[in-house]
């Protein structure tokens, strides 16, 4: 039996950060063959655009010329900005 549960085996209603220590403890005992399906289960719960993110390899390649000079113009702009209101307006959110 699982240590988190009560006496009379219930696991208790506990704060997200507990629950999330629960998930740990329930992955390590998850056998070898069973795995690969958990990680299939959990990844699709995860939202497509965060799971891509976590996926994703560092971006390994060298910064360009034109890269590092675009930045620095970028950079070096002066003005309010955009508001986050208008990005989201532009893009239909």
């Amino acid at each position: 039996m699982c240590k988190m549960r009560d006496r009379e085996g219930r696991m208790p209603e506990t704060s997200p950060i507990t629950v999330r220590q629960e998930l740990h403890l329930l992955l390590d005992h998850i056998p070898d063959d069973d795995v690969a399906t958990a990680r299939k289960f959990l990844r699709s719960l995860i939202d497509p655009v965060e799971l891509s993110l976590v996926t994703a390899s560092l971006d390994d390649e060298p910064e360009t010329e034109e890269e590092r000079s675009a930045a620095e113009a970028a950079r070096r702009e002066s003005g309010p900005g955009t508001p986050h209101e208008v990005v989201l307006r532009e893009f239909g959110l």
